[in-house]
């Protein structure tokens, strides 16, 4: 409310009243003025009140909105459902134009706004993440996979006649698939073991740029965040032999933010070598719905050329989720989860090391991951791959999600064809891994009580499964008597 018409409010209520809500409102746009001036999370988080203050300060901004609006245009901003408008806070022009996803709309100056500072923000949060020297980013409505193969098309505009992109196997299908996309071949470089850990095999992927030629090798395309045994690639290593032979790297940092070991990895690969773009998951990282990922890259020339690339507009749901929820959570909120984060991954180390011990199986030794943990399943598998396979089907219908079969639980030799590719032992990211496992993750907004409950679920299974002689006949899929009441969890 501006000035004058906090006058004319003094003619209907006491001055010294409206001089204290005036006083209060200021404390909101003092807020809304210091992420305007700084363009940086704030350190503490905002109520409720100020984000939707803001949000609809930006919305009436958009032409949509605009009192006597008259729109005879094919694309104004009209929503048959007001149930629709109110979800969007009536922010309906989505962000840039049809050329480039980064441009500034005229007919919506507050969604423009809102593209923008939500970039600046997550840019923040990258370097407080680790990345400190990370120069540009942008927020896009697509997940993971389709954000990879936006890089790969923007690179191929730099490298016209190269048709490889080399990959340290991550059986990840959309990965696989985001190479194939793009139109590209990928050379599978498997990775070898060292101890329990898979990790990679550096002579391989200078045997294949000897190979191919460098010329030919559109880039490496490495990951940091990936499921036990696999550990994160040796991204400081492959940073400098890109820089060597003139390479470009793409890194796969899908739930990596939220690991300061991964982050890590990232700006030690920039600073010894080369690392081009770097693409981060935002459901995984920032607890927001599936659909959006962050772009970044140290010259942010080339972030821009990617972002040109989008064709069209562009959703704003993503930007507004991870705003919302960054101005929501601060800088310290968001700091406090990674932290607690990094506790519970210790605590389900320790649960799960002692469970795999009271039945016969160990928790697997990989150190380098920073999020994921994996415990052999040599028992189950001593019966059959059924046995294995029947663990993950049992968890599943007991509700216990991230230890499916087919994601988490992994027998041994399973293959599977994609974009016809035959991967032999899919998902355990080696051709001849030695063990079947089980994984487990500790990913950020997880809690002690979800550790223990999947630890108490877990131990059940395997006993039913033992108890039973380890055969499908005796121990259902479906949900058992002994199952927990929901007033449990």
């Amino acid at each position: 409310m501006n000035s004058e018409n906090v006058t004319l409010c003094e003619k209907t209520v006491s001055s010294s009243y409206i001089r204290q809500g005036s006083q209060a409102r200021r404390g909101h746009e003092q807020l809304i003025r210091h992420l305007l001036d700084q363009g940086k999370c704030p350190e503490e988080g905002w109520s409720e009140s100020t984000v939707e203050l803001f949000l609809n300060e930006l919305a009436v901004m958009d032409s949509n909105n605009f009192l006597g609006n008259c729109g005879v245009g094919e694309r104004e901003g009209r929503v048959a459902s007001s149930l629709v408008a109110r979800r969007h806070y009536r922010l309906i022009h989505g962000i840039g134009r049809s050329g480039d996803i980064a441009a500034v709309q005229p007919k919506a100056a507050g969604s423009s706004l809102l593209n923008k500072l939500t970039n600046s923000v997550v840019l923040d949060i990258l370097k407080i993440s680790g990345v400190r020297s990370v120069a540009s980013c942008f927020v896009v409505p697509m997940a993971t996979g389709m954000s990879l193969t936006l890089c790969f098309l923007t690179l191929r505009h730099r490298r016209p006649k190269a048709r490889y992109i080399i990959w340290p196997r991550i059986d990840q299908k959309s990965c696989f698939k985001s190479m194939i996309t793009a139109g590209f071949e990928p050379v599978v470089v498997e990775n070898v073991v060292e101890g329990d850990e898979l990790r990679t095999d550096l002579e391989a992927v200078q045997r294949k740029i000897d190979d191919l030629g460098a010329e030919n090798i559109l880039c490496v395309h490495s990951t940091t965040s990936c499921f036990a045994p696999r550990v994160p690639d040796r991204l400081e290593e492959l940073a400098t032999m890109c820089a060597k032979h003139d390479i470009p790297h793409i890194v796969n940092n899908a739930y990596g933010v939220q690991s300061s070991k991964c982050m890590h990895l990232i700006q030690q690969g920039a600073r010894v070598g080369r690392i081009d773009a770097f693409v981060q998951s935002l459901d995984k990282n920032f607890m927001v719905p599936v659909g959006g990922a962050i772009i970044a890259g140290f010259d942010e020339s080339f972030v821009q050329e990617i972002s040109k690339m989008y064709p069209g507009r562009a959703s704003a749901s993503p930007s507004l989720d991870v705003l919302i929820t960054l101005l929501t959570l601060g800088s310290n909120g968001y700091k406090r989860y990674l932290s607690e984060r990094k506790e519970i991954y210790s605590f389900l180390a320790e649960e799960l090391k002692s469970l795999a011990s009271a039945h016969g199986e160990r928790l697997l030794h990989t150190p380098h991951n920073p999020i994921s943990l994996a415990m052999s399943l040599d028992g189950l598998q001593a019966s059959s791959n059924q046995a294995v396979t029947q663990l993950g089907s049992m968890l599943f219908t007991r509700q216990v999600s991230g230890a499916r079969y087919e994601n988490w639980v992994i027998p041994l030799g399973k293959e599977q064809t994609i974009s016809g590719h035959t991967f032999r032992g899919f998902m355990s990211h080696s051709e001849s891994y030695p063990c079947p496992y089980l994984n487990a993750a500790s990913a950020v907004g997880i809690t002690r009580g979800d550790v223990t409950l999947c630890m108490k679920r877990l131990d059940k299974c395997l006993k039913a499964l033992k108890k039973h002689g380890k055969t499908a006949g005796s121990c259902s899929t479906e949900p058992q008597a002994d199952q927990e009441a929901p007033d449990e969890e």
